[in-house]
């Protein structure tokens, strides 16, 4: 096992020039292709019709490593018969990789966002919101279905979508948002390519989030992995739990062993009355995976997690206890957030200025040497190309849907920047999950700067519409697995322009299924969680159309007060070695997310400082395979158990949070 560590970081750290190994093959991408659509519609059956078992919201995609467990699996029966026709390492990564970016697209909080907002505003609309007024005129009718006769049998259900007239009104609207996820796509790719030799080849960032799959994948399952007993130790551990856990569904005399977030382990501040009731109910959720995956991540952002969700709450109890008149919003966290995102931004794009200065030269005057090419997924400038082919096609969408072009610029700029940023820091730090539920989003930055007023209710309206791109949250962004999938390559030998292809097809398929599997499921199923979780955004639209709101100063100032706070934070890690807050711990901490696992993340950081406090690096990276046989173990069984309530229609045992 320490020799495939050794091994993978050796291969890690190769030029780009060494990673010319086996090409994405065709079959690669035929096999990533087919089984999206199964992909897509076991994520929206389970998040969104049940609202349980999410396999999208992890940073390590547990839906998708269960693809390639099962892969290996196929593997390991064929190879000592047809050993041609196993996988190689390579097309797993394409496989991987594929499927990763049609699952964040299903996600929840992405197009399980979207897909309802095509009908929601006309639906719901009534004489006591004024919806009909305030909001309808202002939608744009080629976007959008508003035909009751079609919503009327898909908000009430056991119903088939399969009718002309349906599958008409459905299917243009479909159209077009399928491409503006595909522009989306072309402009992530792009940022990706301009972005990744710099983060890869210059600062090295370590990419900890792809450790875990391109160990299982060496060699298309090796037996050096695979063979570690201490691996299969914590397999065993992780899975016997599962399996338990999982039996409680068919036979609920079986005491369950509750580990999640919402369970029985939790501390009510409530009782304790004020100030102390304001941070409310926190949840100790014991996720076994959850608090291997803290082992992965660099042990100064570990503590950071924790230790700024503690402080968010500290913050939540002193604003209750001591109120401040010309604040009456403290802590403003959001806002904070915001502030520590655009800090992170611009220190990312400060550390790659000398990059950035040589791209725009080779861009400008076209004389691109093979060492800036080499290994690249496309030029830089195809890469810039299709930025600008799909910033303009977004822009033009929205310009046509009504807004104005001073509210699409500011809009898509914010969208450029925390998506970039999430990026930045899943593949420098890797964290579990990176939701930021709480309005950290850029209509309501807009709304921070310029006012509802100033907006104007055309912008207004169609930001809803624009929610799973930057609304309620943030884990299922598709860009990040983007930047890992070329990271993957490098290691695999996989090529890297046949990866970008794949890629693009990944937000076709994946954009198209997830549209047509959300409407066929609530056509069945009526009104779920996939429809009602998800009409808060619209609520939110009517408050603002009917009561306009001022540019808010406080929150400006929280903004700045956040983004100093990072940029301390930044100096001090540059200054004193031993200093151990991360800006990104801050940045996540402060918003609505981290709930899911703070705990966890203390118990790995407790026990990871511990062994390398009292055992050394030596003992660690005995104890790493222990760590990977917890994540597979849960990953295996959890995943089996969801895959099976699909098949079944029935929720099953739920092993992740979401």
């Amino acid at each position: 096992m320490s020799e495939t560590r050794t091994r993978i970081r050796s291969e890690q750290a190769r030029p780009e020039s060494a990673a010319r190994g086996p090409a994405v093959t065709g079959r690669a991408l035929i096999l990533g292709a087919l089984l999206i659509p199964f992909n897509v519609y076991w994520v929206m059956m389970v998040e969104g019709i049940w609202h349980t078992g999410h396999p999208s919201v992890m940073a390590l995609p547990w839906g998708v490593v269960f693809n390639i467990i099962v892969l290996l699996m196929a593997n390991a029966v064929v190879r000592p018969i047809r050993p041609r026709w196993a996988f190689t390492q390579a097309e797993l990564v394409t496989v991987y990789v594929m499927v990763g970016i049609a699952v964040m697209l299903a996600g929840h909080d992405t197009l399980q966002l979207g897909v309802p907002n095509l009908s929601q505003p006309y639906w719901y609309a009534t004489e006591a919101n004024n919806w009909e007024k305030l909001i309808l005129p202002h939608l744009p009718e080629f976007a959008t279905v508003g035909d009751m006769q079609v919503l009327r049998p898909y908000y009430e259900g056991h119903e088939t979508l399969y009718r002309p007239e349906r599958i008409m009104a459905w299917l243009w609207p479909t159209l077009w948002w399928c491409a503006v996820i595909v522009a989306v796509g072309l402009v992530m790719i792009g940022i990706n390519v301009l972005l990744r030799r710099q983060w890869t080849e210059s600062e090295k960032l370590g990419y900890p989030v792809v450790q875990l799959p391109l160990a299982m994948t060496e060699g298309g399952g090796s037996r050096r992995f695979f063979g570690d007993r201490v691996l299969w130790l914590g397999i065993a551990l992780a899975a016997g739990l599962d399996i338990y856990n999982g039996l409680h569904s068919f036979w609920p005399a079986l005491p369950l062993i509750d580990v999640r977030h919402n369970g029985t382990h939790y501390i009510d501040t409530r009782p304790w009355g004020l100030p102390w009731s304001a941070a409310g109910r926190i949840g100790v959720p014991l996720y076994p995976f959850l608090t291997a995956l803290g082992f992965l991540i660099p042990l100064d952002l570990c503590f950071s997690m924790w230790f700024f969700f503690i402080l968010r709450k500290l913050q939540e109890i002193v604003a209750r206890a001591i109120a401040i008149p010309l604040m009456p919003g403290m802590p403003y966290a959001t806002a904070q957030s915001f502030g520590a995102w655009f800090m992170l931004f611009g220190f990312a794009m400060w550390m790659g200025r000398r990059h950035f200065a040589e791209l725009g030269r080779s861009i400008w005057t076209g004389a691109i040497s093979g060492h800036v090419e080499a290994g690249d997924p496309m030029s830089y400038r195809g890469a810039v190309l299709a930025i600008a082919a799909g910033l303009g096609f977004l822009i033009f969408f929205c310009l046509r849907a009504g807004m104005s072009l001073a509210a699409v610029l500011p809009f898509l700029g914010f969208v450029i920047v925390i998506h970039t940023a999430l990026t930045r820091v899943r593949a420098e730090l890797g964290p579990p999950a990176h939701e930021m539920a709480g309005n950290m989003n850029a209509p309501q930055l807009e709304i921070i700067f310029a006012g509802t007023r100033g907006l104007g209710p055309g912008n207004l309206t169609m930001f809803p519409m624009f929610w799973w791109l930057s609304g309620r949250g943030y884990r299922t962004t598709p860009m990040p697995i983007q930047l890992e999938g070329f990271k993957m390559a490098q290691v695999s030998g996989a090529e890297p322009r046949r990866l970008a292809l794949g890629m693009a097809l990944a937000f076709l398929l994946g954009g198209f299924f997830s549209y047509w599997a959300a409407i066929h499921l609530t056509y069945q199923h009526g009104t779920t969680p996939l429809i009602g979780h998800n009409t808060g955004q619209w609520n939110l639209l009517g408050s603002w159309l009917s009561y306009p709101r001022e540019p808010d100063w406080q929150q400006m100032i929280m903004i700045g007060a956040g983004a100093l706070a990072t940029w301390g934070m930044m100096w001090m890690r540059l200054q004193f070695l031993w200093w151990p807050l991360h800006p990104a711990g801050y940045a996540l901490g402060m918003v609505f997310g981290v709930e899911y696992f703070w705990s966890c993340l203390l118990i790995a950081w407790v026990i990871k400082w511990a062994i390398l406090h009292w055992a050394g690096q030596r003992a660690y990276q005995r104890f790493m395979p222990f760590v990977y046989g917890v994540i597979i173990g849960e990953y295996a069984v959890g995943a089996f158990w969801s895959a099976l309530s699909v098949i079944l229609q029935r929720p099953l045992y739920d092993f992740s949070p979401g």
